[in-house]
């Protein structure tokens, strides 16, 4: 199960830095002009998790494979992107892919480095970017009520969903809101994903502040908080350039090099974890002597849907699932331990997997 995460922004707010940080790589061309970035660099990060460790320690395993979030380094967007200015179609093609939106916001005054707009204002670059996606879904919404002319017509039930749902979204739009504040019930889900639109996307506002103020933030990353929780959305401070400096380090240099500034964790640490909430996402572990693994599902997934992201058969032939919570797993020394002490348990189908949970799948093949 791939959860993808584009990193999108204005041109030169440090995008592609912050890429090739979380990366560890310099795939991104990061250079002081608009457009560097044409074709969307993609590249998997490990989601930090200490658990995973204490686990594999506990089992004596012999790999560790953590589990693995996708980011997309976007090209930048400029105003009119909506009407293919800049890059503006491609810009577009590309977030539609993606299953969340972090977007980087220029929070550092900086005379060497150059703003398309001639100015440092994170509270207009991020209504820029929100305004050219509006109208690009509203663009949508029109061809797609259009197209369903003949559907409703014929008392099709899915085009009348669809159609519900469409109004719903372009009325939030037209006064101004992202379609993303509709709400949307249970039985609808399905549909509403289907339609793909832009601002429906849930939006991780990250504040790309000077090395000084990695820690606390400044004027303008206060800005965009209040801004985000007015939004019901979330913030994160960083210094893509501290962090990218960080990504070329060994382990204990980088936890030196943090405290040297005074940070107690990396930012792009901090940033994985807000993108893992913003998608609703946990993690299970499978755990034995040859591998301890973490695996990314959603919160409220089945027994047999946390099987099946291993593998399809899984799931298709779940019996039951033999869980440890992760708690008793550390408590009671491993497996043999919670057996022996009553903390393992078979769940069945309706099983909800909980965050942390150990589990080990039985299936009919």
């Amino acid at each position: 199960m791939g959860f993808k995460t584009g990193i999108v922004g204005m041109p030169n707010v440090g995008k592609s830095t912050l890429f090739n940080a979380l990366t560890r790589t310099a795939a991104a061309q990061a250079a002081n002009f608009p457009f560097c970035t044409i074709e969307p660099n993609t590249g998997e990060v490990s989601v930090p998790d200490e658990r995973l460790s204490i686990l594999s320690e506990i089992a004596g395993s012999k790999t560790v494979i953590p589990a693995r979030m996708t980011f997309v380094d976007i090209a930048g967007l400029v105003k009119g992107a909506s009407k293919g200015e800049g890059l503006g179609n491609q810009f577009l093609a590309n977030i539609r892919e993606c299953d969340a939106i972090a977007h980087v916001l220029r929070c550092f005054d900086d005379d060497d480095v150059t703003h398309v707009d001639g100015r440092v204002n994170p509270i207009e670059d991020a209504d820029t970017i929100e305004t050219e996606l509006m109208l690009a879904d509203l663009e949508s919404i029109e061809k797609r009520l259009k197209g369903l002319v003949r559907k409703l017509k014929g008392g099709d039930k899915d085009a009348a969903m669809q159609n519900d749902l469409l109004e719903r979204a372009k009325a939030a739009i037209e006064t101004g809101k992202p379609a993303r504040t509709c709400y949307i019930a249970e039985d609808e889900e399905k549909q509403w994903k289907l339609l793909t639109l832009l601002t429906a996307k849930p939006v991780l506002f990250v504040c790309n502040v000077e090395e000084d103020n990695a820690g606390e933030g400044n004027a303008h990353s206060a800005a965009v908080a209040e801004m985000a929780t007015a939004q019901g959305a979330a913030s994160v401070v960083i210094s893509a350039a501290i962090e990218e400096e960080i990504s070329q380090l060994e382990a204990e240099e980088a936890g030196l090099f943090l405290n040297e500034l005074g940070l107690q964790e990396a930012g792009l640490d901090r940033l994985i974890a807000a993108g893992y909430e913003l998608l609703s996402l946990q993690t299970y572990f499978t755990v034995g002597p040859k591998e301890a693994r973490a695996w990314t599902i959603h919160k409220d997934t089945s027994a047999p849907q946390a099987a099946g992201v291993i593998h399809g058969d899984f799931e298709r032939g779940f019996i039951r699932a033999e869980t440890i919570a992760y708690n008793d797993y550390v408590e009671c020394q491993g497996e043999q331990g919670s057996k022996e002490k009553g903390k393992m348990r078979a769940e069945g189908k309706g099983y909800k997997v909980a965050d942390g949970d150990v589990l080990h799948f039985l299936f009919n093949t």
